[in-house]
């Protein structure tokens, strides 16, 4: 069951395990079109929108949501599409909270 959209992320450091392949390839599958880059550190989706404003609108819906997990992705966008991509800085790689938060992002779209 995915309840990844259920929980909280938690504060990291360098200290925060990078998750396994294992991991990744689990959770991968809890996401809606979220695909993997080729080092495995980092996950990214890009949304289509029909215009420029509906893309600004969510990506203001994202930022606020990021500020109120306290995980922030890296966010592309222009007329008519948004690329989001979420990794753990800290780490260099990916961890429970870039999940956790794409899982939330996922109900916004």
């Amino acid at each position: 069951m995915n309840n990844l959209h259920e929980k909280k992320c938690e504060s990291c450091n360098s200290q925060t395990p990078k998750l396994l392949i294992s991991e990744i390839n689990e959770n991968m599958k809890k996401l809606d079109s979220w695909t993997l880059n080729e080092n495995q550190e980092m996950i990214f989706k890009k949304i289509k929108f029909k215009n420029y404003s509906q893309s600004l609108k969510f990506v203001n819906s994202v930022s606020e949501l990021a500020n109120n997990e306290g995980h922030h992705p890296d966010i592309s966008f222009g007329w008519g599409y948004c690329i989001i991509f979420l990794h753990t800085h800290a780490i260099k790689g990916l961890s429970l909270n870039d999940f956790i938060l794409a899982a939330k992002i996922d109900k916004l779209i």
